[in-house]
């Protein structure tokens, strides 16, 4: 018979996901992730199968935690253009001061296509960033504030290429005002129709 496990499992997971957020999937060992766990190479096996699959499980795990946390603004019943250029203000003033960027990029950085599950995990999330900021901007077209002619999900694509660029940049060259002048650009496609 199994025994029950012993440890929180979404706490295990947080720790692993800032693991391999700190230094990517390819340079943290399974020692490591023991470690850092504190949980044995048994259990850590028997919940996730293999590094592969805690992996997966953290990228998962940062999707719920993080990624809805910073998209849930622009979600919001109503939310329209001023939850689009809070986002974009946001990412130019990046809270990560350990440079570590998105885990997701990251993982789409290191990991590409090379894994085809860990591919469609990344995928689906940034499909649904780039839902968040159609929703939004249709919703900022409805109300006047975008012009009627824009296409709506190619700027949705736009903006969510641009947010995963700023994640990237600010791992290299955190530095603000470089943020802010690719975030002033970005907004500047979000100019009111001419009366």
């Amino acid at each position: 018979m199994a025994r029950p496990k012993s440890f929180d499992r979404e706490a295990v997971l947080e720790k692993a996901m800032d693991t391999f957020w700190e230094r990517g999937y390819e340079a943290t060992s399974i020692q490591d992730l023991v470690e850092c766990m504190g949980i044995n190479r048994g259990s850590l096996y028997d919940t996730f199968g293999d590094k592969r699959g805690l992996f997966q499980a953290a990228i998962a795990f940062y999707d719920n935690k993080v990624v809805r946390k910073a998209i849930a603004h622009l979600e919001a019943p109503g939310a329209s253009k001023q939850a689009i250029v809070d986002h974009f203000q946001g990412l130019a003033a990046p809270e990560d001061a350990d440079c570590r960027g998105c885990l997701i990029t990251n993982a789409a950085v290191e990991i590409g296509i090379r894994d085809p599950d860990l591919h469609r995990q990344i995928v689906a999330n940034w499909q649904r960033v780039e839902d968040a900021f159609f929703k939004a901007l249709t919703r900022a077209q409805d109300k006047g504030e975008v012009a009627a002619e824009v296409d709506t999900r190619s700027l949705a694509r736009y903006f969510t290429c641009v947010m995963q660029g700023l994640r990237v940049m600010s791992k290299l060259r955190p530095d603000p005002i470089v943020l802010q002048s690719i975030v002033t650009v970005t907004l500047s496609t979000l100019q009111a129709p001419e009366a």
